[in-house]
């Protein structure tokens, strides 16, 4: 899983950033075929939320397409990376 808040200090309306949210997404999915979602901040102005995962039978696959997804975000997203996480687990 991935939970990453990204600054979009840019951003002068909620239909924007919803706009910039949703192609960023829509991205995420086609490219690395995983879940993605706002789970956080959808009314913030400046901040969103994004959260991601991926099933698999092999930890370190699911952390290498969590490990791309991020850098995928770097590189596309016109906002700051704020914060960070990835988590895997175990059942």
């Amino acid at each position: 899983m991935l939970q990453v808040i990204i600054e979009l200090p840019e951003i002068e309306s909620i239909k924007d950033k919803r706009r910039i949210v949703k192609s960023l997404k829509d991205k995420l999915i086609r490219r690395y075929r995983i879940s993605v979602a706002e789970v956080d901040l959808q009314e913030s102005l400046g901040f969103t939320q994004l959260g991601a995962a991926v099933v698999s039978n092999s930890r370190v696959h699911g952390e290498k397409i969590m490990q791309k997804t991020m850098h995928f975000i770097e590189e596309e997203c016109m906002g700051r990376i704020q914060d960070v996480q990835i988590v895997s687990e175990r059942f």
